[in-house]
C-alpha cells in the first residue's frame, strides 16, 4: 500500500469514528463489560432515590408535592436507623394525580407509616389552554381543583391509604405568602379546614399541624414564593421526621 493510499484510508476511518454512535465504536477489548449507570438509590443527594432498605426497620412513605421533595432528604437523614423512608418518584401534584397514580405509588410494599399531603397544586389557578399559575384576578382563571372536588378526591385517597393498614398522617398544606404567583393566601386555610373535616369523617387518621409550624418559620420561606430556602426545608424535614418517629413509637 502506498503512503498516499494509507493516509486516505486512515482519514476515512477517523471520519467514520467521529460520526458513528458512541455505542458502536469502543476502545479496548471486545469482551470488556459496558459501564452501567449507577443505580438510582446510589445517589445520596437524589430525593427520589430509594433508600438502602433495612428489613428490620419500619417502612415510611412520604407523599407530596415540591415542598415534600425539598425536605425529603432531611427527613430521611433524621430518621436514619429508625425507618426506611421512601417517596414516589414524581411530584405528586394535585389530588387528581393522586387518584390516577396512588396504586402505583403504594406498590406491593407493606407500609407502616404514610405521611401525605395534597393542596398547593389543587388551589393554584390555571388559565386558558393550560396556562400554569394564572393571575387569580382574571375572569378566565380557575383553581385547578375546586374546593368541593378537592374534598371528594381527598376522601377517596384517605380511605385508600387507611385501607393499607398503615398509620396514616395527613400533613396540612403550607402557607401561600403574599405576592406568590397563581395562588391566593386565603386559600391555604380554606383547603386545610376542608381537609380537616375529611380526615375527621374518614376517622383514625392523624394530622400533622404543618401549617402552623411553617408559619412559625415563615422567615425561611422564599419571598412571594411557596417554596423554602435550604434552611427552611431542613426545618420542615426534621419536623416531619419527628412526627413520623412518634407514630412509629406508638
Amino acid at each position: 500500500m502506498t503512503l498516499r493510499r494509507f493516509s486516505i484510508l486512515t482519514a476515512a476511518v477517523l471520519s467514520m469514528a467521529a460520526f458513528a454512535p458512541s455505542g458502536l465504536l469502543k476502545v479496548g477489548h471486545a469482551d470488556q463489560p459496558t459501564q452501567k449507570a449507577p443505580p438510582r438509590q446510589a445517589r445520596a443527594n437524589d430525593p427520589f432515590a430509594s433508600p438502602k432498605v433495612d428489613p428490620a426497620l419500619p417502612n415510611v412513605l412520604l407523599i407530596g408535592d415540591s415542598i415534600s421533595i425539598g425536605y425529603m432528604l432531611d427527613a430521611r437523614r433524621a430518621l436514619e436507623g429508625k425507618a426506611n423512608v421512601f417517596r414516589p418518584g414524581t411530584n405528586c401534584g394535585p389530588t387528581t394525580r393522586g387518584l390516577e397514580q396512588l396504586d402505583s405509588w403504594l406498590g406491593d410494599r407493606k407500609w407502616d407509616v404514610i405521611h401525605f399531603n395534597f393542596g398547593l397544586h389543587d388551589l393554584k389557578f390555571m388559565g386558558p389552554n393550560g396556562k400554569n399559575l394564572a393571575d387569580p384576578k382574571l375572569p378566565t382563571s380557575k383553581r385547578q381543583v375546586p374546593l368541593d372536588e378537592y374534598v371528594a378526591n381527598l376522601e377517596t385517597i384517605a380511605k385508600k391509604l387507611k385501607a393499607t393498614g398503615a398509620t396514616v398522617i395527613w400533613r396540612e398544606t403550607t402557607p401561600v405568602p403574599e405576592g406568590a404567583s397563581g395562588r391566593l393566601p386565603e386559600d391555604g386555610p380554606r383547603y386545610n379546614e376542608a381537609a380537616a373535616k375529611v380526615m375527621e369523617s374518614v376517622g383514625r387518621i392523624q394530622t400533622d399541624p404543618f401549617y402552623d409550624f411553617a408559619m412559625e418559620h415563615a422567615s425561611t420561606q422564599r419571598k412571594a414564593n411557596v417554596h423554602y430556602t435550604q434552611a427552611g426545608s431542613q426545618l420542615l424535614g426534621e419536623h416531619v421526621a419527628e412526627v413520623v418517629a412518634k407514630a412509629i413509637a406508638k
